[in-house]
């Protein structure tokens, strides 16, 4: 039976990598994954814990080892992060967003759509982000309350949402994606609304994380709503844990009915993206919202998320890239700060597909027929703002020239499509946006928080979003 050959699998794999001292553990995952005594009874999901899934990934890839990741804290470890701009790059060239994998020269805004950027969502699929099942199952959202209410003087509605994941055909896997949605109460039409990835319920950081302080004035929600615009929140982890012992949960589990991951299924940001595009669907049928007026926003990893969810779902008007670093809008043929090492590790391998683990073993990034200006260009034509805080305050580990340059190198697609770019390869000061495109930027003089560059955000986004009656 194919569960029982998938564990004799585990097994070798987990043995060829760790030794004997796994022998334990993996009889540990065969007890659990063999409760299926009475027939009829459902296989219970595989437990792994991250390290062994990212052994038995490797094991299946014929990876010995992979290169470690650098080190973003001790300036004495030899192996700390770049920070040397002189030795960063990128050293090879970045492919070509207009070239045809057969060396043609893309020349038309047709071949763009029918050719190249089919290769290129292809690319990301199998080697980078993973690819989504062709059929995932049916999401019946809930409205769980209403209330209404005021924030900052403004009467609103609140509604709190809860999507069901259909698990009929695996009852053993639970999944429900969490949502909360705010719109002006006294709103003469449908509003636009912009998504966060982010949390609806109390956040605790980890222990010694310090949160940013707030900015003064307004919060991000206040500014939307004094604008007449709307505000929606998606909690990523309530439907794809942010863990490799995840993966045969949630929606990714469900899909594979529990059993671990092929090369090339979905990895957390693929599914995290999936959550949001079913987000946009309870949008299409919620009269009190423009669906046709949505945009997405979110930070550092979620960011990524962000990103990604605007490249693969065309239906969201606008995007809020905010800190995003590695796997986000940074180029990966840059070494500096956070490199493809540390995204490979057990704690953050997940985000990817299991073919993005060669490009720190046997290969490097230089290898990748993609870089991260394509999937800035798999947005186009609509308008993207790239964010990040001060390398003073936010630190060095995101590159913020490396996203730059990710910026600038998406430009010939924009241009293709009529749009305009950032118009320039000269990376500006802080506080000083390159906002006339389709392509934006601004690097505010704070930290790790996209709340210094919202003003700035709904500025830019006004030329594009619009409320009832065509008031920005």
């Amino acid at each position: 039976m194919e569960w029982k050959r998938n564990m004799a699998y585990l097994q070798r794999s987990v043995w060829l990598q760790a030794g004997p001292f796994c022998v334990l553990a993996i009889a540990c995952i065969m007890a659990c994954a063999s409760v299926r005594a009475d027939q009829g009874m459902i296989t219970p999901p595989v437990t792994m814990t991250s390290q062994q899934d990212l052994e038995r990934t490797m094991a299946t890839l014929h990876l010995q080892a992979l290169r470690p990741g650098v080190d973003g804290m001790n300036k004495t470890a030899p192996n700390f992060q770049n920070n040397d701009e002189s030795k960063a790059g990128p050293f090879s060239a970045l492919p070509d967003p207009l070239i045809l994998n057969n060396g043609k020269k893309v020349t038309s805004v047709r071949m763009w759509w029918k050719q190249r950027r089919k290769e290129i969502v292809e690319d990301f699929d199998r080697e980078l982000y993973g690819r989504a099942p062709k059929h995932t199952p049916k999401v019946t959202w809930k409205v769980v309350s209403v209330t209404r209410g005021d924030d900052a003087g403004i009467p609103i509605i609140t509604k709190v949402l809860d999507g069901h994941v259909d698990n009929a055909t695996y009852p053993a896997i639970v999944v429900d994606i969490s949502m909360t949605l705010t719109t002006p109460a006294n709103a003469t039409g449908p509003v636009p609304v912009i998504l966060e990835f982010g949390f609806t319920r109390k956040f605790t950081p980890p222990a010694g994380f310090i949160m940013p302080p707030a900015p003064p004035g307004p919060t991000w929600q206040e500014q939307l709503l004094a604008k007449g615009w709307g505000w929606a929140i998606i909690d990523p982890t309530s439907f794809q844990a942010d863990n490799g012992a995840g993966l045969t949960q949630g929606i990714i589990g469900l899909c594979n009915k529990g059993q671990p991951r092929g090369l090339e299924d979905w990895g957390t940001l693929r599914a995290w993206a999936w959550g949001a595009d079913r987000a946009m669907d309870y949008f299409e049928t919620d009269s009190s919202i423009d669906a046709k007026q949505v945009g997405i926003e979110g930070i550092s990893r979620y960011g990524k998320a962000t990103l990604l969810t605007m490249a693969y779902d065309q239906r969201f008007a606008i995007a809020f890239v905010g800190s995003s670093g590695e796997g986000g809008a940074k180029l990966w043929r840059r070494h500096w700060g956070e490199e493809e090492g540390n995204i490979a590790s057990s704690g953050e391998y997940q985000w990817m597909c299991g073919n993005f683990l060669k490009y720190d073993g046997v290969l490097t990034p230089n290898d990748m027929p993609v870089d991260q200006h394509e999937l800035i260009d798999l947005c186009a034509p609509r308008p993207v703002f790239i964010s990040c805080g001060s390398p003073n305050v936010e630190g060095t580990w995101l590159d913020d020239h490396g996203m730059f340059m990710a910026a600038v190198a998406a430009g010939p697609v924009y241009r293709l499509l009529g749009k305009k770019d950032l118009s320039t390869d000269v990376m500006p000061a802080e506080q000083v946006g390159l906002l006339d495109g389709e392509i934006a930027w601004r690097q505010h003089s704070g930290g790790h928080t996209d709340g210094p560059n919202w003003p700035t955000f709904i500025e830019y986004a006004s030329h594009y979003l619009h409320g009832p009656g065509g008031n920005p």
